[in-house]
């Protein structure tokens, strides 16, 4: 039996809760299941949807091609002195990979805790939060080339890491299908708590010498907190990208407004926190119709209950018109609009 479906709803395939409807439709658990759904000519002429945990995107309408939900299992790991690889399969769900990781003493993803998604999106999105970004971990991926149905593996130099980007992202978009991903951590922890509310929350619990556990604890209450559960409200996190600017457009921006949150970057621009700059437009808990910004985080787009997902994105372009007129900033959508 084919486990190619026909009309199946998306809504709970994706966190946004955008009821929408995929011509096709199947559910890979093992790298054979892609070459089997590949091997039907019909899959290969249709237009392509790979699914994580549908957390960083917005259906606008039904999608007329193929969608394929990967829910390839399995974490395993191998130990070379400090150094620690983990294999993870691409539908391991992201926050269970750092949980098996800070219970076994692996270092290096506590700063990663409870960001929504699977491990197969995480490198090309480079997913990031307070101060870590997937590249800083990553070894290497295997993937299905569509085209040959060949396993390649990338490592690190093949991945052309970016902020929030990939080779997956550009040349290499659509292409190829991440199966299994491996990184590199170790037993030794170097702690990034510098960044954001970390080392302020540490200090608040008296935790002057911690561990990747209390670093993970901490993440996870500092994230709930402000963003909310997609089982309970849908949303797809963070949906705007924090825009990066010259040192001489941060300049003119300080002498408006000398307050914007801001952080340097390595190569001497400056990042801007971009919920901030929503806050700042008055955006903080506004609703809409059905959608809106959420009460503790206006970064987080939210479906209240009904949302179209082009009443989502109608609401995200006024919110980048109103902020590009105010700050002269334009904000970039990190959600992928379909």
């Amino acid at each position: 039996m084919s486990i190619l479906q026909e009309n199946v709803s998306l809504k709970n395939y994706n966190t946004f809760g955008i009821a929408v409807d995929a011509a096709f439709f199947a559910e890979i658990k093992s790298e054979a299941d892609l070459a089997e759904v590949f091997a039907d000519p019909m899959a290969k002429s249709q237009p392509l949807l790979v699914l994580g945990g549908g957390s960083n995107m917005l259906f606008t309408k039904d999608f007329q091609g193929l969608v394929l939900k990967i829910s390839i299992p399995g974490i395993n790991n191998e130990v070379n002195g400090d150094d620690v690889f983990v294999k993870a399969g691409g539908g391991v769900v992201w926050n269970e990979l750092v949980k098996y990781c800070v219970e076994n003493g692996f270092a290096g993803i506590e700063n990663l805790t409870l960001i929504p998604g699977t491990v197969g999106a995480s490198p090309i999105q480079n997913i990031g939060a307070y101060g870590v970004e997937l590249k800083d971990v990553f070894f290497s991926c295997n993937a299905f080339e569509i085209a040959t149905g060949k396993i390649s593996r990338f490592d690190f130099e093949a991945c052309k890491f970016g902020y929030r980007d990939s080779v997956f992202k550009n040349e290499l978009k659509g292409k190829y299908i991440i199966t299994s991903v491996v990184f590199k951590l170790s037993k030794k922890a170097k702690l990034q708590t510098h960044y954001g509310a970390i080392s302020a929350e540490l200090e608040n619990r008296k935790i002057e010498n911690p561990t990747i556990a209390a670093v993970s604890s901490v993440v996870a209450d500092i994230r709930v907190s402000k963003l909310p559960d997609p089982k309970t409200i849908g949303n797809a996190g963070s949906f705007f990208k924090n825009p990066v600017i010259s040192k001489q457009a941060f300049e003119a921006l300080m002498e408006k407004f000398p307050d914007v949150v801001n952080y340097s970057t390595p190569d001497g621009q400056v990042k801007l926190a971009a919920g901030w700059l929503i806050e700042q437009c008055g955006f903080k808990g506004k609703v809409v119709g059905h959608t809106g910004t959420w009460k503790n985080q206006a970064l987080v787009l939210v479906n209240h209950g009904g949302a179209s997902g082009q009443e989502v994105y109608n609401f995200s372009e006024q919110i980048i018109n109103t902020v590009f007129t105010k700050f002269n900033v334009l904000l970039e959508r990190e959600v992928n609009i379909l």
